[in-house]
């Protein structure tokens, strides 16, 4: 099954700004309220200030079956804990900073991720998702260029499973803890 992914700034051209807001104001994600408050919130301010763009996949009935988002951002990963082959990789996006041990790259942020529980979308997996994702990502990183994708992830065995699986193959670099929400989060990146 196909789902088209539809960035909310076309569905504003197409639709009107009204009826988004309406759609990303029925999208319920239990397991995240971070997501879902994003997504209430912020996804339509942050992409028409260009911060970072929301995506939406949608079913064949034309339902939000889920969101990501996406921007790019620099991010630090340490240089201690990579392997020879990664460390090859790396460099070919930044430099190693002698001083900190760490290498600065400019990356591609999965920024938010998440599927709608208000609708019966239930043949949509996480792969698939993650699939849409990266169609999206190898568009702009043709146009573009670079090769890192990151993400952010609270620190919970079956997230951290997701991420890491064969078809996805994130790998953690770091942590972040965010007082704000009084969070831990395990940064995870892969090469594309």
């Amino acid at each position: 099954m196909t789902y088209p992914i539809v960035n909310i700034l076309d569905l504003v051209e197409t639709i009107g700004e009204e009826q988004v807001q309406s759609i990303l104001s029925d999208f319920s994600c239990p397991k995240n309220q971070e997501i879902e408050d994003f997504v209430h919130r912020n996804a339509l301010d942050f992409a028409k200030r260009k911060m970072s763009i929301t995506y939406g996949i949608f079913d064949d009935d034309g339902n939000l079956a889920a969101i990501f988002s996406l921007t790019h951002k620099a991010v630090e990963i340490g240089n201690s804990n990579l392997s020879s082959s990664t460390k090859r990789k790396i460099e070919r996006y930044a430099q190693l900073d002698e001083a900190s041990n760490m290498y600065t790259v400019s990356a591609f942020l999965i920024a938010q991720f998440g599927k709608n529980y208000a609708v019966s979308s239930k043949s949509l997996t996480g792969n698939q998702m993650m699939d849409c994702a990266f169609d999206i990502l190898t568009r702009v990183q043709h146009e573009i260029g670079g090769g890192v994708v990151y993400l952010e992830c609270e620190d919970k065995e079956k997230l951290l499973s997701f991420y890491q699986n064969d078809q996805n193959r994130f790998k953690p670099f770091g942590k972040r803890f965010s007082s704000a929400e009084n969070v831990d989060y395990i940064q995870l990146f892969r090469f594309f």
